[in-house]
């Protein structure tokens, strides 16, 4: 792919901003999600936050070398509602589960050091020998079409109460739109900010339905809520700037106080396994990005440096948010579509959720853009990391039976959305095709021979 900003170039600095704002927009729905999901009063703009912490942290391992923003992970939601469930079966404060999630989170990283410290010693080539192209590329094919079920639900979702599916796809398929005409014939910048612009045009048309809907009475029309802005106060000094609920500020010493030895314990199996399967997906997502960028990330920065920084970038997030970060692909996707793979974005990127994290207003603003229109974007991004991953696969042999098998296997178990548990530890549907690919790939070994 021919790069209109390769990884050390510098755009002007307006230009910045607007990438900044476009990986934002990526990477923002899923990151705020997960403390949504996990309840407890986590904080969305903490985890904003955190995230733009890890980032600057992984940024800083990697010699601004590897373009990808650091995220809330979905695949550490169990192990954050064990930190929970943990605690409160061993009658422990909720104080002492918010350190849960930070303690949890140090464990994860920890074992990334001590992968990134085995490559440091053993290189990287035993893992390109057990995971080739027949494996990577069906395994980001995955990563893709599993988020597929996502999109697609949130391109038909209201985020009103009454509001119409119809009106909702309708707000969704004209920000898709809008993306791929920009995307495909804007001018220069047009080309490198496609998601600002899509979201911009899905969150007016939908504001232009709130309107018609308001003024005839007819709430189908409305699939926008503005309740984050009507519950700003502007009288006060918190309805401008206001310090995120930061995990460790909740959990407070008497919380750290209460971690008990049985609690540890309980962290440990909750979060050191899941270490080691998102570790996979770490191996696929610098693969993917490796093959955008043309530049073989797992060698230059290297795997022991991305591995530190994810690891540790991973601590930082959740001592901050809660969230134990992982690299994105959505804003893998952002590069790929965009062309631009200059790290300076993704430093704005990191700045630009700090300063939005502290700033009310655009926290509204952010919480108030529609599931519909960040459905129609992620429609775009989910297919792009989908076909990228086609893109690897693309020089694979599959007249060889291996090839066939490996590829089959992967893509079925993917696809069905296959998800292995062991107690509170999850194995979840990329992590699984990934693993039995690998077991296939070395059952089947002997074809060569």
């Amino acid at each position: 792919m021919d790069l209109i900003y390769g990884i050390k170039d510098k755009p002007r600095f307006g230009k910045i901003v607007l990438f900044a704002l476009q990986q934002l927009l990526a990477i923002m729905a899923a990151t705020i999600a997960v403390p949504a999901v996990v309840g407890h009063n986590l904080s969305a703009s903490a985890a904003l936050f955190g995230a733009g912490i890890g980032t600057i942290v992984y940024l800083l391992f990697t010699k601004s070398s590897s373009p990808v923003f650091l995220g809330s992970s979905f695949a550490f939601l169990p192990s954050m509602f064990s930190a929970f469930a943990g605690a409160a079966t061993l009658g422990l404060t909720e104080q002492a589960g918010y350190w849960g999630l930070i303690i949890g989170a140090l464990m994860a990283g920890l074992v990334y050091v001590i992968l990134a410290i085995v490559v440091k010693f053993c290189g990287v080539e035993w893992i390109n020998k057990l995971m080739p192209p027949v494996i990577i590329g069906p395994t980001v094919a995955i990563i893709g079409l599993s988020l597929s079920g996502n999109a697609v639900g949130d391109l038909v979702k209201s985020s009103t109460a009454n509001g119409s599916t119809y009106v909702a796809l309708i707000c969704g398929l004209f920000t898709l739109a809008v993306t791929m005409l920009y995307s495909t014939y804007g001018k220069k910048v047009g080309r490198l900010i496609p998601f600002i612009l899509g979201i911009l045009g899905g969150y007016l048309l939908a504001t232009l339905f709130a309107i018609i809907g308001n003024i005839s009475g007819n709430e189908s029309l409305v699939v926008i809520n503005y309740g984050a802005f009507k519950a700003l106060d502007f009288k006060s000094f918190s309805g401008y700037l206001s310090l995120p609920g930061f995990t460790f500020l909740k959990g407070g010493s008497e919380g750290l106080k209460a971690v008990s030895g049985k609690y540890l314990i309980t962290l440990f199996t909750a979060y050191v396994p899941v270490a080691f399967v998102v570790f996979a997906e770490h191996l696929a997502d610098h693969k993917n990005l490796s093959s955008i960028i043309g530049q073989d990330l797992l060698k230059e920065p290297g795997l022991t440096r991305t591995l530190l920084g994810d690891g540790v970038g991973s601590i930082a997030g959740a001592f901050f948010g809660g969230c134990p970060n992982t690299t994105y692909g959505e804003s893998i996707a952002c590069v790929a579509i965009t062309r631009n793979a200059s790290t300076i974005s993704i430093w704005g990127c990191a700045f630009v959720c700090i300063i939005f994290s502290m700033i009310s207003p655009l926290v509204a603003f952010l919480e108030t853009i529609p599931s519909c229109v960040m459905g129609g974007v992620c429609v775009a991004l989910y297919g792009f990391i989908a076909v990228s991953g086609f893109k690897i696969f693309q020089t694979v042999d599959l007249n060889k039976n291996r090839n066939l098998f490996v590829a089959s296997v992967i893509f079925i178990t993917g696809v069905g959305g296959m998800v292995v548990s062991f107690g509170a530890v999850e194995i979840r549907t990329v992590a699984c095709a990934l693993i039995l690919g690998i077991l296939t790939n070395v059952m089947l070994s002997r074809e060569d021979a």
